[in-house]
């Protein structure tokens, strides 16, 4: 298996971690929504910076092995 094929997997497995994850814990404190009528806004920043410390550890990871 090529590095390309490595890589592709290793992205799969961080995406189904990352899903699995934001359905077991859906909306988290710091997160912010609004609705007025029928128009919803919805930006998870919380969500994000979970989801961005954890990608950046694990691919810190990745390339220190």
């Amino acid at each position: 298996m090529t590095g390309f094929g490595k890589i592709f997997i290793v992205i799969g497995i961080v995406f189904i971690l990352v899903g699995v994850l934001w359905s077991l814990f859906g909306k988290l404190p710091g997160d912010v929504s609004f609705k007025k009528g029928n128009v919803t806004f919805y930006f998870p920043i919380m969500t994000s910076i979970i989801v961005s410390i954890i990608l950046s550890l694990f691919f810190y990871f990745i390339r220190k092995f």
